[in-house]
């Protein structure tokens, strides 16, 4: 079991890694530690304590904390959409600012899809707990395939094309991990293998 003692420790060390800060308000970044434990301990992976989780994996991918969208919210409006991770002026000044949900409604939309149950039946593990908070543009959408007819992920390999970094998912980083390129600077890589002999 994952105890709130590592996730802090985690998380402190990828905040100074970047030069970013934790959030400035000690209740709410015990309520983040708390719910990146939650998280972790359910899926088994640190999923962003902000956001509705699919549960599974390939789904999850992008909002694994820290999520793929920090950096570029960070540096459009000096904190994370959860605000844990914030610049140096909303640390110093304390003031958190409203961000935005950048991540894609099609990926938000994969959380509400339905689960089978163990008696065949279509669920929704989520629905008794999220019906009144699901929004209007979700629920609208929630019946559409979320990736592929056969709802699995389709993943690719994409690479940086300023520094060269390789990764292997459905899309590519907002950010580049290594350099901080944007998303733009991803290319697909189409592999071609041909037999002979």
């Amino acid at each position: 079991m994952t105890t709130i003692e590592q996730i802090s420790q985690r998380a402190e060390a990828d905040a100074k890694t970047y030069g970013y800060y934790l959030t400035p308000n000690p209740e709410l970044l015990q309520a983040f530690f708390e719910g990146l434990k939650t998280n972790e301990n359910r899926y088994g992976y640190p999923l962003c304590p902000c956001r509705l989780a699919s549960g599974k994996f390939e789904y999850d991918r992008d909002i694994i904390c820290p999520c793929d969208y920090r950096d570029i919210d960070i540096a459009q409006y000096g904190a994370c959409y959860c605000r844990l991770y914030v610049n140096k002026t909303v640390y110093e000044n304390k003031n958190l600012p409203d961000v935005p949900e950048r991540r894609p409604i099609e990926k938000q939309n994969r959380a509400y899809e339905p689960k089978t149950s163990t008696a065949g039946a279509s669920i929704s593990e989520n629905q008794a707990t999220t019906e009144k908070t699901i929004p209007t543009q979700a629920k609208s959408a929630v019946s559409q395939p979320a990736s592929t007819e056969s709802g699995e992920v389709k993943k690719k390999l994409w690479y940086c094309k300023q520094c060269g970094y390789v990764t292997y998912r459905e899309d590519p980083p907002y950010i580049c991990p290594i350099c901080k390129a944007k998303h733009e600077m991803f290319e697909e890589i189409n592999l071609k293998i041909s037999l002979s002999g």
